[in-house]
């Protein structure tokens, strides 16, 4: 007999630690988003060639900022990293809003899918961008003196 696997169901509190957790991460990789368009941050490779993490604010309204996040890096046999995501400063909250040109994620999708999209998606795009603002944090150098908004 075949178990039937049980709904993927999300996990909101977790889905909102995380959102909050990249709010911070990215505030403290561009400080003075309020009035810096672009930071650029340089992340040590190694023996080969340096990589960056490029940081563009697309848009600013009162209580929110899109950014567009693209990686940087010496050759283009594999299509880098590129996401969007928006920043909610009254809730201090940032979430992918746009990766590998898609937009809008939904919280869950059924399986199998046409796209091919895994249940828990936007969870796990959020998830991976926490992880790479944190390996930049720890291995990146920003390559423009760094201004405080104050």
């Amino acid at each position: 007999m075949v178990a039937l696997r049980s709904r993927y169901h999300i996990d909101l509190s977790q889905l909102q630690a995380i959102c909050e957790e990249n709010y911070l991460r990215l505030n403290k990789l561009m400080p003075a988003m309020a009035v810096q368009d672009e930071q650029r941050i340089v992340i040590d490779a190694g023996d080969g060639p340096d990589q960056a993490l490029v940081m563009r604010v697309l848009e600013r309204c009162r209580y929110t900022t899109m950014l567009q996040l693209v990686y940087e890096r010496s050759h283009d046999w594999l299509a880098p990293p590129r996401m969007e995501i928006r920043l909610y400063h009254d809730a201090s909250m940032a979430e992918v809003v746009a990766a590998y040109n898609r937009r809008r994620f939904m919280g869950v999708y059924p399986y199998p899918n046409e796209q091919m999209l895994q249940p828990d998606e936007k969870s796990q795009l959020n998830r991976f961008l926490g992880e790479w603002l944190g390996h930049c944090q720890r291995f990146g150098q920003s390559a423009q003196p760094v201004v405080l908004d104050r």
